[in-house]
């Protein structure tokens, strides 16, 4: 049985392995929630008598499945350009990778 390892309030939301207590969370955060953008999770059974016996009203019940890897992108990317208008009234021009989702604005 995996047991947590730390008590108290992380700054970064990450999966946790443990099926015995509730998931470690920063404020803000629900249970499955990570802020690393390349983790993946998966349900899990969770060990319900083991959190009540610890005195835990809620369990984990996700854990994290293994980084996907990345596969290299054959071809041109595609791209859109758009103009749009700061707050400010200033007429700029967006471009957007449509396979990265990365934007950049050109003009002040």
């Amino acid at each position: 049985m995996a047991t947590r390892k730390t008590s108290g309030t992380p700054e970064e939301t990450r999966l946790d392995e443990h099926v015995d207590a509730p998931s470690t969370t920063a404020p803000g955060d629900g249970p499955a929630d990570t802020t690393d953008p390349d983790e993946r999770a998966t349900s899990a059974t969770p060990d319900k008598g083991a959190a009540a016996q610890a005195g835990h009203g809620t369990v984990n019940a996700v854990r994290p499945l293994p980084k996907r890897q990345a596969a290299a992108r054959k071809g041109k990317d595609r791209t859109e350009t758009y103009t749009a208008t700061r707050p400010d009234g200033t007429e700029v021009t967006v471009e957007r990778n449509i396979e990265t989702g990365e934007s950049s604005v050109q003009g002040s």
